[in-house]
């Protein structure tokens, strides 16, 4: 279920400052948590006071009846009480949902420190006094630990912590953790300047890539071997040290040159409709925004109420749970500015103009799609209607129609499709209060969006 557990043993000294570095360490393990760690599903850090261990520990399953106290708790509860009715086993606990068995951490004396991926014990505690650290990462997979393990003994080493490695017997191996060891990339000097369009000798790739911490073996006057430290989990590829050189070279001093052409350009329709749309959009009342094609799963599919795609256009090895999947809708992302701005004063009228992604045939589709959304206290179908209609009379010179339908994000019977020339082109509705509550917003919302790359061509 977890198969890999890694660890490191951290050796601190009081330095009378209640133990900043210990709370920027607990920061840290939440931001890896819900980076790497994908909200704990790939992977999850135990912060334990190694003063009160007894090692050898043994990291085991048990079964839901089995019980400790855990974390912040002066009672015991089984692991089947802790799933139900604890915050963190609500909030983690379908990771581990119907496996039947539940992975444990255990010392010599059989105290619990830690039912990864859902909670610690509380035998082993860190408070502000806490000095000497154990920290073990369990995961799915080995290099999320190893990646994982490596930035924290980074960090506790810059924080002055003495480092300790910490040996994992297996069935099939021994670990001896954690692997700090370096790894080399090697660079060819003319990939290098075709990538910047510098023409930079070896000897100044270098320079640029010791001013970006980066340690460098030079193979000879045309490539070289790049030595990358463990946690630099960021470069993994070429093109990822050639970024390196150029912040090293400074980004600012780069000059753009004009490529030699004899052939004058001009803006094409789209762009030219789209001025049009923006114009009118604004005219209405409404501010536009501009968001990334690149968005979570969590704001695309689970927020909004939709069943994720089976097979949804995923970026390969996303470092961010923000950037994971192509949006297939604009609504969403609009949906999410609403949310992050609750703070600010309503009405809030927003637009976007923008690309959404789909999948056919192994053929990734491109759109061009407008997309609103209306908020506050009488926002309704009626409001964000009359913006579509006048948006497609004065855009396009377009007379629409609209069509009683269901849609999974609106209210029922308060939605409808868009229809111009017999065709459906966009829908428009009041969003369900369900999806209103996920992005913590109080005020009704109705929205709408219009297939422009299809309304071009009718």
């Amino acid at each position: 279920m977890r198969p890999h557990i890694l660890s490191l043993v951290a050796i601190g000294e009081d330095r009378g400052d209640g133990n900043t570095s210990l709370r920027q360490i607990i920061a840290m393990q939440e931001d890896l948590h819900n980076g790497l760690g994908r909200h704990r599903i790939n992977a999850s850090i135990g912060i334990h006071d190694l003063d009160r261990i007894k090692f050898p520990l043994t990291y085991t399953t048990t079964n839901e009846n089995f019980s400790f106290i855990p974390l912040d708790e002066d009672v015991s509860r089984t692991i089947k009480e802790i799933i139900n009715s604890t915050q963190n086993g609500m909030q983690y606990g379908y990771i581990l949902k119907n496996l039947g068995k539940y992975p444990i951490l255990k010392d010599a004396d059989s105290n619990v420190l830690s039912f990864p991926p859902v909670i610690n014990g509380s035998f082993t505690k860190v408070i502000t006094t806490t000095i000497n650290l154990l920290i073990e990462v369990t995961a799915k997979n080995r290099k999320i630990a190893e990646d994982i393990l490596s930035i924290l003994a980074a960090a506790l080493s810059d924080a002055g912590y003495k480092i300790h490695i910490v040996q994992i017997k297996g069935n099939e191996e021994i670990i001896n953790s954690p692997n700090m060891n370096s790894f080399r990339i090697d660079l060819d000097r003319n990939y290098v300047n075709k990538m910047l369009g510098l023409d930079l000798t070896i000897k100044e790739i270098t320079k640029c890539l010791n001013r970006s911490r980066l340690d460098v073996a030079t193979i000879d006057d045309k490539s070289i071997g790049c030595i990358v430290p463990r946690y630099r989990i960021d470069i993994s590829q070429p093109i990822d040290i050639v970024e390196e050189v150029a912040i090293g070279y400074g980004v600012y001093n780069l000059r753009p040159t004009l490529p030699p052409s004899k052939s004058v350009g001009h803006r094409n329709r789209t762009s030219v409709e789209f001025d049009v749309i923006r114009e009118t959009m604004m005219g209405m009342g409404l501010l536009e925004v501009m968001n990334s094609n690149l968005v979570s799963r969590r704001v695309q599919y689970e927020l909004m109420g939709i069943n994720e795609p089976e097979k949804p256009l995923a970026v390969e090895a996303s470092k961010s749970i923000e950037h994971e999947i192509l949006r297939d809708s604009l609504i969403p992302s609009l949906m999410r500015s609403l949310g992050r701005n609750i703070h600010e004063g309503y009405p809030q009228r927003l637009f976007e103009l923008g690309k959404i992604f789909k999948l056919n045939n192994k053929i990734v589709n491109e759109s061009w799609f407008l997309g609103a959304v209306i908020a506050h206290n009488v926002a309704d179908y009626t409001e964000a209607k009359s913006i579509v209609q006048t948006c497609l009379k004065i855009g396009f010179g377009k007379d629409s129609i609209t069509k009683p339908a269901r849609n999974p994000i609106y209210t029922d019977g308060r939605s409808a499709d868009i229809i111009i020339d017999k065709q459906a082109i966009g829908v428009v509705g009041e969003i369900t209060p369900i999806v209103l509550d996920n992005f913590r917003i109080r005020v009704p919302v109705a929205s709408f969006d219009l297939n422009l790359s299809l309304l071009l061509l009718l």
